[in-house]
């Protein structure tokens, strides 16, 4: 975690406080984070965040913590999520939207904020819409990141994962020094079932479904930026920074 952006509180929830100040910016941006796997939309949020000085708020980074969280000192809503989790469900929408409530100071930040993995549903996004209103905070824009399906199969399709530390390489963008050997441990790599192309075609067609509402919604209340993926991920940052209009950062 960079000591510029302290997320204890976004992480732990409760009454965790963040030990850093916010990034002081003349101007805070609120932003959504869309994209399909393999668009490098992880990649973004870190660039972002460093260019803008927001703080990136993943909610599958807060179920990770929570999930690794050994002090029972979990709030109601992370401990209903942790046991849908368990049993491999997802996590109902009223679960989710609670968890965004009991952390909504951390959309209050000054310094603004980059949400990613949240909403996933036009429920969602609706009722994100009730909370920022209710907190007078308005949304800058949605950020939806885009790259053509052949070229996401093409990344997907070519990571390789470690069987034993569970590292992620790439048989042309991040090869390891040994061919199906991982640099850390030595043990053999695979291909993930779900990194297969058949496989990717079909988690493509389900995510495509699902997020159109969600665009479309989005595009209706004039907050949505489409922009190209495609290229080094400095080139997809700058194209981003233009389209916000985010001159000299």
């Amino acid at each position: 975690m960079s000591s510029t952006h302290d997320r204890t509180a976004w992480l732990e929830g409760g009454n965790a406080c963040c030990t850093t100040p916010p990034h002081q910016t003349n101007r805070p941006y609120r932003l959504l984070l869309l994209g399909a796997p393999g668009v490098g939309k992880g990649t973004q949020a870190e660039l972002l965040c460093e260019r803008l000085g927001t703080c990136h708020l993943s909610t599958g980074d807060v179920f990770r913590v929570a999930k690794c969280d050994a002090s029972g000192e979990l709030s109601p809503a992370m401990q209903e999520a942790l046991t849908y989790m368990k049993r491999g469900d997802l996590v109902p929408d009223r679960t989710v939207l609670e968890m965004i409530r009991e952390r909504a100071r951390c959309l209050r930040c000054t310094g603004g904020f980059l949400l990613d993995g949240f909403p996933r549903t036009l429920t969602q996004a609706e009722a994100l819409t009730t909370i920022l209103d209710a907190e007078n905070i308005r949304l800058d824009n949605v950020l939806n990141y885009e790259l053509p399906i052949e070229k996401i199969v093409e990344r997907l399709s070519g990571r390789r994962t470690c069987t034993g530390c569970k590292a992620v390489f790439h048989i042309t963008a991040r090869p390891p020094k040994v061919e199906n050997k991982c640099d850390h441990c030595g043990h053999a790599l695979y291909r993930r079932d779900d990194d297969r192309p058949e496989a990717i075609l079909v988690r493509m067609k389900v995510y495509q479904e699902s997020t159109k509402p969600l665009l479309d919604y989005y595009a209706q209340r004039g907050l949505l930026l489409t922009i190209m993926a495609e290229g080094t991920p400095e080139e997809t940052c700058e194209r981003t920074m233009e389209r916000l209009n985010v001159i000299g950062i």
